[in-house]
């Protein structure tokens, strides 16, 4: 019983990180005040039910992997961002949209739904699609760009975040 008992000792540290997170995450957004602390517990306790739901305790993030996702993540965001503003001032917007069509290297689930709504918040491209079989087809404003080698190097950056699932037996 001594390995179930620290799969549990695992498995409450893990929601007890999500709890604080979420908790901290309420008192930055909404403030500090000792009267709204209440509700920030009842909505952490629910955000920590949802999490379970949606990521297993089980599941892992490589925190070196995901600092170097960020790093690279923020910053391309940016440059992204100040593109599109300066197309969308343009007298004459310099836009070729379309739809580009990239086979997706990650495995179908929660994995390729998180890298999709990842992707979605970067400025001028937009996953509208996934089929079965993996082909993402994003939105994208200038069908100029190197789409598929873009979303080819999201992908790479996000997988490295994820830790091999364990194999016991």
């Amino acid at each position: 019983m001594k390995g179930t008992a620290g799969a549990d000792h695992v498995l409450l540290s893990a929601l007890l990180v999500r709890a604080l997170g979420l908790l901290l995450l309420w008192i930055i957004l909404i403030g500090p005040a000792p009267q709204n602390l209440p509700l920030g517990l009842i909505a952490s306790a629910a955000g920590v039910w949802v999490s379970t739901l949606l990521w297993p305790p089980g599941g892992e993030l490589s925190w070196l992997g995901l600092a170097r996702f960020l790093l690279r993540f923020l910053p391309q965001s940016v440059v992204a961002g100040l593109d599109v503003a300066r197309r969308s001032f343009a007298r004459v917007p310099d836009l070729h949209p379309g739809i580009a069509n990239c086979r997706s290297t990650i495995p179908d689930g929660l994995a390729r739904d998180s890298a999709c709504a990842v992707m979605s918040l970067q400025p001028g491209k937009l996953p509208v699609a996934v089929d079965p079989d993996g082909m993402l087809h994003i939105h994208c404003l200038d069908m100029r760009e190197a789409v598929a080698a873009q979303v080819a190097a999201d992908e790479a950056a996000f997988r490295r975040m994820l830790k091999p699932e364990r194999r016991d037996g």
